[in-house]
């Protein structure tokens, strides 16, 4: 049987993908900072912090690196409830981006703390600053500097990994995708559009991100 394409009806269904869309961008947006802002703290802890915490940064990292994303994302949204703690698919979606996003981003911001040459450390400390304000002002935003593209691409693969939040009903895009083909029965156009969707988000983004980068980082254009 020969299959007929027809997009016709996506005038009907395009505020779904823009909801879609806007909720895909919006998750993004928040879980990227406060994921890297989790995973600033966790890098510090880690190389700049008390002997004593560090265990703590170090399983956490661990324990969110060697697990799958969904199910972390089921064991906040249906574990936690178990525990007291019931949230909504959209704050479960946002809170496992930002937990998983924490880990990922914690390694990243460590290996470049770790390529910061000695004598940077030993220049803020002859200043008379602590460890936390030569890890503030000496440290860290060379630092971001050096890593800043791979912290864009984790933030381009937390865009497209929040796909799976469709499955506990926070409607992003393809939450869209999967309600309008269930309405029309057109799952290739409905996918289809919604891939194309993620492939010009996931261009911009990387277009964006190394913007913000050549504009915090004007010594060295991040491309």
């Amino acid at each position: 049987m020969h299959y007929q394409f027809d997009f016709g009806w996506v005038a009907d269904y395009y505020p779904v993908f823009l909801k879609g869309i806007w909720i895909t961008l919006e998750l993004t947006f928040v879980g990227t900072v406060l994921g890297v802002l989790v995973g600033i703290a966790c890098a510090w802890a880690r190389t700049q912090g008390p002997a004593w915490l560090r265990p703590l940064p170090i399983a956490y990292i661990e324990l969110i690196r060697n697990t799958p994303f969904i199910i972390q994302l089921f064991f906040i949204f249906f574990g936690l409830p178990g525990l007291g703690f019931s949230l909504s698919g959209m704050e479960a979606a946002l809170l496992a981006m930002v937990v998983n996003l924490g880990a990922y981003s914690a390694e990243i911001v460590r290996a470049g703390i770790q390529a910061t040459p000695r004598g940077q450390f030993e220049a803020g400390s002859s200043l008379g600053m602590n460890r936390l304000q030569v890890f503030r002002h000496v440290v860290l935003v060379p630092a971001l500097q050096r890593i800043w593209p791979a912290l864009s691409s984790q933030a381009i693969i937390v865009m497209l990994g929040s796909a799976v939040v469709s499955q506990i009903a926070a409607e992003d895009l393809t939450f869209a995708a999967n309600y309008i083909q269930s309405r029309t029965f057109r799952a290739f156009e409905a996918y289809f559009i919604s891939t194309a969707i993620y492939l010009l988000l996931a261009i911009a983004l990387r277009y964006v991100l190394a913007g913000i980068g050549s504009l915090i980082f004007p010594r060295r254009a991040v491309r």
